[in-house]
Order: C-alpha cells, then sequence, then structure tokens
C-alpha cells in the first residue's frame, strides 16, 4: 500500500495544477465549445480516414515477385546513403543487392485501369521470372511486364487470364499538395495486405542520392514499411499524389520520414511506358558540373551566380555537334532557369529524343545561345581497368604530379596527349581539401590542356596576372567522370 507522504509526492503536480483554477467546472456553453472544437481542428482536418480509406482498398493490391535478382537493374548501393541504402537492401523484401540470387520479393501496387493495368516500383519486380497480383478479396491474378523505368523507380503490369473488371484509381497529373496537406499510404507492409496509415507531407523537392536523378520526391511520415514499396499515397480527395518507394532508415525500422514518387512525374512515365514500353530521354553528351561560389569566382563570374558548368563535352554527341565548350557554363534551357546538375539531368530528359532545346550559356564571361538537337539517352558505359601510375616529377597545391601516359589516360577514359597524373596527396594540403585523389588526372588549367607541369604553372601565373583568387583545374577520375575545380592560389 501507498503511503500518505508516497501519495501526496505522487500527485504534488496534479494538486498544484487544480488548485491555480478558482472556476467552477461546470460545463462550457454549447456556442463556447463549438469554437474551441473549430479551433482544435481546422478546416480540412478529417474526424476519420474511413470512407476514403474504404473508398480506395479495393484499387490497392500486394504483389509478390520470384525470380533472380538483376544487378543492372538496381541502384549502386555505393551510390546511396547508409540511411537510404538500409530501403533497398530490406524495403522491398528479403534478398537486397544479391546479384544472381534466387529471391522472393513483397511490395504493393494500385490499378490504374479497369482492365488490369497496375503501377508499382520498378525495384519490387526486378529479376522477377513470375509475378502475382493478391486483391483485397483474396483473389490471385498472374501478371506480365508492360514496362519499367529503373531511373523513376516506376513499373507497369498487366493482370493476365481474366476478362474481371477491377477497381482503379487516378494518378492526379497536376498535384496542388503542400507541405502540411494530409497524405493516406494504403499498402502491403510486411506481407500483411491491407493496411493504411496517415500523415503529412513533411517537405517535397528531396532528392536520394545520386541514381535517382530525375526524381524530387515527395518526403511524407505517414509510417510506411517493407512491402509499402509501389503503393499508393493519397489526398483526401481519394487521388494518388504519390508512389511510395523509399525510407530514411539508421535501424531498418519506420522513423516517420518516407519518399513517395510525385503522381505528376509518375504519370508522365507510365504514359510512356504504355506507349512503347519503356521510357526514352533527352541526351546531352556532356558531363556537368553545379557551379559553387568558387568555381565561379574562378571563372571571373560573381560567386552568387548559378547554373552547370560543362566540365567535359563528349566526343561526337550533340552538345559537340552544336559547338558546347569545356567550361561553358549553362544557365537557362528554353529560357527555362537552370540551377543545378540535377536540374539539368531532369530539363533535358524530359525533352523527347530528336528535339531541339536552346541553351543560354557563358563563355569568357560573355552568355551566348546554342541550339541542340537533342539524341537518345545511352545506357551507362562501362570503366576500364586500372593499370600502375607513372613515377612522381613535382608537386603543386599539395599533389605529386608526373605527365599522365596512356594507360593512365586510358584508365580515367580520356584521349590524346594531355594530362597530369596525381601520384600523391599531401592531407590538409589545398589538393586533398578540393578531394582530388591519387590516381586521378588534371586536364585542363585555367582552360587550357595541360601535359607538363610547367603548363600548370603558368596557369597559376596567369591566373595571378588576372587578380583571380583561384585557378580552374579540370580533372578526371576513373568511374568518377570529370569535374572542374578550383584551386586556391593562397595556398600555392
Amino acid at each position: 500500500m501507498m503511503s500518505s507522504r508516497a501519495f501526496s509526492r505522487f500527485f504534488a503536480p496534479v494538486l498544484l495544477a487544480g488548485a491555480v483554477c478558482l472556476m467552477p467546472l461546470t460545463p462550457a456553453p454549447a456556442e463556447a465549445q463549438n469554437n474551441r472544437n473549430a479551433a482544435a481542428m481546422p478546416p480540412g482536418t478529417p474526424m476519420s480516414f474511413a470512407d476514403l480509406i474504404e473508398r480506395v482498398s479495393p484499387a490497392v493490391v500486394s504483389i509478390e515477385a520470384t525470380g533472380s535478382v538483376d544487378p543492372r537493374a538496381v541502384p549502386d548501393l555505393d551510390d546511396i546513403p547508409p540511411q537510404f541504402r538500409e530501403f533497398f537492401e530490406r524495403f522491398g523484401g528479403p534478398g537486397g543487392q544479391q546479384p544472381q540470387r534466387p529471391r522472393r520479393s513483397q511490395g504493393s501496387g494500385f490499378f490504374i485501369s479497369a482492365e488490369g493495368l497496375l503501377v508499382t516500383n520498378e525495384h519490387v519486380i526486378s529479376g522477377a521470372d513470375e509475378i502475382s497480383v493478391t486483391l483485397p478479396d483474396g483473389a490471385e491474378y498472374s501478371a506480365e511486364v508492360v514496362g519499367r523505368d529503373a531511373a523513376t523507380d516506376i513499373a507497369l503490369l498487366r493482370v493476365t487470364g481474366t476478362d474481371r473488371t477491377f477497381a482503379y484509381v487516378s494518378l492526379d497529373r497536376s498535384p496542388s499538395i503542400r507541405v502540411g496537406d494530409w497524405v493516406v499510404a494504403v499498402g502491403n507492409p510486411f506481407g500483411l495486405g491491407g493496411t493504411a496509415t496517415a500523415g503529412i507531407v513533411s517537405a517535397m523537392g528531396r532528392p536520394l542520392g545520386n541514381t535517382q536523378l530525375y526524381t524530387n520526391f515527395l518526403q511524407i511520415d505517414a509510417p510506411i514499411n517493407r512491402g509499402n514499396s509501389g503503393g499508393p499515397a493519397f489526398d483526401l480527395n481519394g487521388n494518388v499524389v504519390g508512389v511510395n518507394s523509399a525510407i530514411f532508415s539508421p535501424t531498418g525500422g519506420n522513423v516517420g520520414i518516407g519518399f513517395a514518387i510525385p503522381s505528376d512525374l509518375a504519370a508522365t512515365v507510365v504514359d510512356q511506358l504504355i506507349e512503347r514500353g519503356e521510357v526514352r530521354r533527352g541526351y546531352l553528351g556532356i558531363a556537368p558540373q553545379s557551379l559553387t561560389a568558387d568555381l565561379a569566382e574562378s571563372l571571373g563570374l560573381p560567386r552568387d551566380r548559378r547554373g552547370v558548368l560543362v566540365a567535359e563535352v563528349i566526343a561526337g554527341t550533340p552538345a559537340a555537334e552544336a559547338g558546347l565548350r569545356n567550361g561553358d557554363v549553362i544557365i537557362r534551357i528554353n529560357n527555362e532557369t537552370v540551377t543545378d546538375q540535377r536540374e539539368l539531368f531532369q530539363r533535358i530528359g524530359a525533352v523527347p529524343p530528336g528535339e531541339r532545346v536552346e541553351l543560354r550559356v557563358i563563355r569568357e564571361g560573355r552568355e551566348r545561345n546554342v541550339r541542340v538537337r537533342l539524341a537518345e539517352r545511352p545506357e551507362t558505359e562501362q570503366a576500364t581497368t586500372p593499370s600502375e601510375p607513372a613515377p612522381a616529377q613535382n608537386e603543386l597545391f599539395g599533389m605529386t604530379l608526373a605527365p599522365a601516359d596512356e594507360a593512365a589516360r586510358e584508365r580515367v577514359g580520356v584521349t590524346g596527349n594531355r594530362g597530369l597524373l596525381v601520384n600523391a596527396v599531401r592531407s590538409n594540403s589545398e589538393a586533398a581539401r578540393r578531394d582530388i585523389r591519387t590516381g586521378d588526372v588534371v586536364l585542363e588549367a585555367g582552360g587550357r590542356d595541360v601535359s607538363r607541369v610547367e603548363d600548370l604553372r603558368n596557369a597559376v601565373e596567369e591566373a595571378r596576372s588576372r587578380n583571380r583568387n583561384a585557378v580552374l583545374v579540370l580533372v578526371a577520375r576513373q568511374q568518377g567522370g570529370v569535374r572542374y575545380v578550383a584551386l586556391s592560389l593562397d595556398a600555392e
């Protein structure tokens, strides 16, 4: 039994709170009570999601895919932050990224037509030999792949072997959803089927790793877990505003941060998959790099200038044919401002191959227009095999440099007789701070090719004579492409 002293100490906060209440505890007038309810429950907040869930749930299905993982059809885990990597290893079902090993994957999907077309995530059915779809009423059907797009993680399936008419929902092609709006996720977490959760849109336009360049995700706090992949996120009108795709999870469980592919992007992809079974994207043919303040200053531009720096023009591509050059800065595409390389990928990718775009570029401090007829985006090129580096000869900015030999140039995928091989990088040096590494090849300095250490020294002196604070160098790396780096002259 609790003592009187312990009882008083345990309930002291409650009693103290009650002591300050001098008004009698009588029911509030009806009008005042209604006002309080209105203040606590803003317009648009539902008392219950039951009617909405009852209306849309018949269109949401569970998907089971069996087969083997295709290593070409899932993102490279090394390119994904560890917190998001958990999703690709676990979210879509057991197995993770294990090339050519049998796996059974469970996910979700939803019908978008009465004839049995349904949307899910590409990673749910990646490497599948057989796909089965289970409806809320327990009916099970086989499904075939109509088309898939790994770049946006969208797949389109069709139910086979039945003439049944299916309940379906619609992708919102012009969503007006905002941060703070309610969303309801319906799906198949952990194989349980028919589970609904609710939350709000907590952020918009979220990037997710280097492999998802064509998607700016909705961030939602409606709990989604393994098996929710490919399921819909609904607004309060029952329209699909997102396709659930990923979670942020240090532990593998839900921590209230999920990511959905926006419905307008999903609808665009689905249209192409219906029409031709694949997605075709425009291709420019450059290695792009977001323009940082340091890079802008080294080019003689204002530090707050935004755009995309052309780190390399790839030979034989539309960019090369149109006359783009290394060091050009792209600031607009078809009169729309472009601020970083992700935006450039999305704008160019949204234009069908064969169509022309007009680029506004800055070259040597002056703006000009360049018209380019885009090609179709090719498959990723294979990297070359590493070779032994050449002997060291000189040092600048903390880099030990030597003329690059043919093997070094081949390793980083460049041609010609140019380049300085980085044989070593001193810790805490300017080169180390700019993430230049052993094995990299310096191709240009100050806009000119370099093949001798003296070429780099001359570029440094020229930058000093022009009152620049940095010299701009072009650096190539195996499997990392090329990028510009601004090396501070104060550090040399």
